[in-house]
């Protein structure tokens, strides 16, 4: 028996044959077309993204409703495959005298290149997608047949893509294993999606595994068992056992509030990317939406979303959220991503340059678009307005006159909206925690943005596999920025709320609710697991236990009193979860 790890990115166990998709796709070969084939090398082009299209939007109709991001997946394919631009592209190296395998493949790099640019982690995932339409659109230039499902088998490759998914059927997919991707990575999304168990950056699984060999996979641990003896079926199938009821448990808490033993309130509320994620939001028991992403409506696109489009989805969340509020966060995406709209120039580090609130700002009327839609859908429910990567007051002062004046608009057109609808500033550059104070005194509340604050903190990109094990969430200066944070806010009577990966984490939970953070927001499935967990803390404990952490200076200090302290709880916790 071997045994491999990976990072387990979707929960659930499986035991099954290995299904393996070796790697090496995209392998095509340079030819060159006279030029009396070159227009029936083109025609040969179209024929194949044509059917490419036909096989996305098949496998959009097998694609369950409430799978909402697998369907934008999918959506964005399609968007692409039909985009004049890159059949254009294709069909100049073509008449270069190139094979058209050849020029998509030239594209693909090109394209390449912009996308490991990007400042977020989700998007550069994205360059994934990409390739995986790239290879549908050589398969069927060369006649090849779409992948069939296999039965009853745990899929192992070296990622997966929306070419290798597009046929399989969810019944007879026990798992995922794959050599890369992360949290953020399409086999991750699907995988949740699914409730599919999936283990990722699993390395040298390709090498140790087979077609055929009988594979045990925990999606929680990122465990891979390889030809598993007895006793480890065995104790997978009691891990199975457990799991199901697990989630027979953690659905009937949902309701129940997140108080501590002593009486102390946390409200937690869910981050979601589209409209289709609501009815996870509501069975998970989430109080509200913390966190909108509106990225979605706007990177699929080859043209700027219309007002009353973004009106519509804002009123369908809104509406269905209610009668709990939905925090609506502004675009929060950099110039490269709007380059084909926009003509915004490249930057060499665009996590430091033109994104977030400073591209809203400078190209006002994509803003005001925004700001009108959402205050429109604010008639329809309770809404809050956040602005992202805000660095100082001036920023914020800028962004909320522009509400003010857009209110005036609205009001003289006859539009109804909130009036009173709260405005706040996301907390996740440093001179933002420093001007805390005064920042305080002008917006309504505060959202810490965990992801990007400790990035910007500690100087390091979260997306830098060089340097990824120095981003450290319980860094005493990212522990002491969150305080600042919390104190100004709560001295200015405001609330402050923290969006980030951090408040989904077990281990930080003790820690959050000691630093006396309001309101929680993270990814549904993972709201139960935390409500528990609050529910068994006493509020004085972790007030006690943060003093003294905020007095330390390393964070191996820290997670050592961490553990010494809530170590045992936490384990009994899961414990308790898991085998009760």
């Amino acid at each position: 028996m071997k045994t491999l790890r990976g990072l387990g990115v979707s929960a659930g166990v499986a035991v099954g044959p290995a299904h393996v998709i070796f790697p090496g796709h995209i392998k095509v070969t340079r030819t060159r077309i006279p030029p009396e084939e070159i227009e029936e090398e083109i025609r040969r082009l179209r024929q194949a993204m044509e059917t490419t299209a036909r096989n996305i939007r098949r496998a959009q109709e097998r694609i369950p409703e409430n799978l909402g991001e697998v369907r934008a997946i999918f959506e964005a394919q399609r968007f692409l495959v039909e985009d004049p631009s890159l059949v254009a592209e294709a069909s100049e190296i073509i008449r270069q005298g190139f094979n058209a395998e050849w020029a998509l493949l030239k594209v693909l790099r090109r394209y390449q290149k912009i996308f490991s640019e990007l400042p977020d982690a989700y998007f550069r995932e994205r360059f994934r997608d990409l390739e995986g339409l790239v290879e549908m659109i050589i398969g069927a230039l060369r006649g090849e047949k779409p992948l069939g499902g296999p039965e009853r088998a745990i899929i192992v490759a070296r990622d997966l893509s929306p070419a290798d998914t597009i046929n399989l059927r969810p019944e007879n997919t026990l798992a995922f294993v794959t050599e890369a991707g992360s949290r953020t990575s399409h086999t991750a999304i699907v995988a949740r999606s699914l409730g599919i168990p999936a283990v990722v950056a699993a390395k040298g699984a390709l090498e140790e595994i087979s077609p055929g060999d009988l594979l045990a996979v925990d999606g929680t641990t990122g465990e891979i068992f390889v030809d598993p003896d007895p006793e480890t079926i065995r104790e997978f199938e009691q891990r199975e056992r457990r799991f199901r009821k697990l989630q027979s448990r953690l659905h009937q808490v949902a309701d129940l509030p997140a108080v501590t033993r002593d009486g102390h309130r946390v409200v937690l509320r869910a981050n979601l990317d589209l409209p289709e994620e609501i009815p996870y939001a509501r069975e998970y028991g989430a109080e509200g939406v913390g966190l909108f992403r509106t990225e979605y409506l706007y990177v699929a696109r080859e043209d700027l979303p219309p007002e009353e489009l973004l009106f519509e989805t804002y009123r369908q969340v809104v509406e269905t959220v209610a009668p709990h509020p939905v925090t609506i966060r502004t675009l929060d995406l950099g110039g490269d991503k709007f380059a084909s709209v926009l003509n915004l120039p490249r930057e060499i580090n665009p996590a430091l340059g033109l994104r977030a609130i400073r591209l809203c700002l400078r190209e006002e009327s994509l803003f005001r678009t925004q700001l009108r839609a959402i205050l429109r859908a604010s008639a329809y429910g309770k809404v809050k307005i956040m602005f992202p990567m805000i660095s100082g007051v001036t920023e914020f002062l800028r962004a909320r006159n522009l509400v003010e004046e857009i209110k005036q608009e609205l009001a003289q057109e006859g539009h109804p909206f909130d009036p009173e609808i709260p405005v706040g500033a996301m907390i996740e550059v440093p001179s933002a925690v420093a001007m805390a104070d005064l920042l305080a005194k002008e917006a309504d509340f505060f959202s810490i943005g965990t992801n990007d604050l400790i990035q910007y903190t500690l100087a390091i990109d979260r997306g830098n596999q060089e340097v990824s094990e120095l981003y450290e969430p319980l860094h005493p200066a990212v522990l002491r920025f969150i305080w600042t944070t919390v104190e100004a806010a709560h001295r200015a009577g405001i609330p402050v709320a923290m969006c980030g990966e951090m408040a989904g984490e077990l281990l930080y939970i003790p820690v959050l609710v000691g630093l006396n953070l309001d309101e929680l927001s993270m990814t549904p499935q993972s709201i139960p697991e935390v409500k528990l967990f609050i529910r068994e803390l006493s509020y004085h404990q972790c007030r006690q236990v943060v003093e003294k952490l905020l007095r330390l200076t390393c964070q191996d200090e820290v997670r050592e009193a961490l553990a010494e302290v809530f170590g045992p709880q936490l384990k009994r916790f899961s414990k308790s979860l898991w085998f009760e």
